[in-house]
């Protein structure tokens, strides 16, 4: 296992596709949800907590050898949005063109033949990290960092806010991080043994239907 890999990962740099998203900050912001960097903590703990959890004990199922085709379809279930699911097949299809070039791996070729279109993001992150030698812990971090560290990005953009602020956010949520990351790993570790049915299905219902009118502008700045 290389700690150094899952940094590679995390990297906001890395050409998975996630800088053109906002994972709902957009959508909030105009709906004057997120207004300054306290009202994007709050935001930012909603998400890790519903959207962010399922998406990590998603990715650690992913990296523990979970059938991907499986966990694709419990994706699916998860997401009632049709807006969000196009989300994370784009990003999910993106991230994969990346993870074949960067850690070359059967699995991943066989992902990309089984998904054309591209399966959702937080599975392909999980087999990415197999790919590159880490473990469902790693992956659950990812895809947690992950779901918070996006709107922060994103909030600098949409508001200006103080890019000290949005790192202080995302430092002041690091201990919530470590417990969802241990929970989505924990959930990962029951549906090896139960199945997907028992990974969670936490809901955002302001996230679903932001998605859906975000969906319908006719201009935006983030493709979600």
């Amino acid at each position: 296992m290389s700690r150094a890999a899952l940094l590679v990962l995390a990297d906001g740099r890395f050409p998975a596709g996630g800088h053109a998203h906002s994972g709902g900050a957009e959508a909030a912001v105009k709906a004057g949800r997120i207004r300054d960097a306290a009202t994007l903590e709050e935001f930012c703990r909603g998400r890790l907590h519903t959207a962010g959890l399922v998406a990590a004990a998603l990715a650690a199922a992913a990296a523990s050898g979970l059938d991907p085709g499986e966990l694709d379809a419990a994706a699916d279930a998860r997401t009632p949005s049709p807006a969000l699911r196009a989300a994370a097949r784009r990003l999910g299809r993106q991230l994969l063109r990346a993870a074949r070039a960067t850690w070359p791996a059967p699995e991943l070729d066989d992902l990309a033949a089984a998904f054309p279109r591209g399966a959702h993001q937080p599975v392909v992150l999980g087999l990415t990290a197999r790919a590159a030698g880490l473990g469902p812990a790693d992956a659950a971090y990812a895809a947690g960092y992950e779901s918070i560290g996006g709107p922060a990005t994103a909030t600098v953009r949409l508001l200006g806010l103080d890019p000290f602020q949005a790192s202080g956010v995302l430092a002041r949520l690091a201990p919530e991080l470590d417990t969802v990351a241990g929970r989505a790993e924990e959930y990962a570790r029951r549906a090896g043994l139960h199945g997907t049915d028992a990974l969670p299905a936490a809901s955002s219902p302001l996230l679903e239907i932001g998605a859906e009118v975000h969906a319908a502008w006719p201009v935006r700045l983030f493709a979600s």
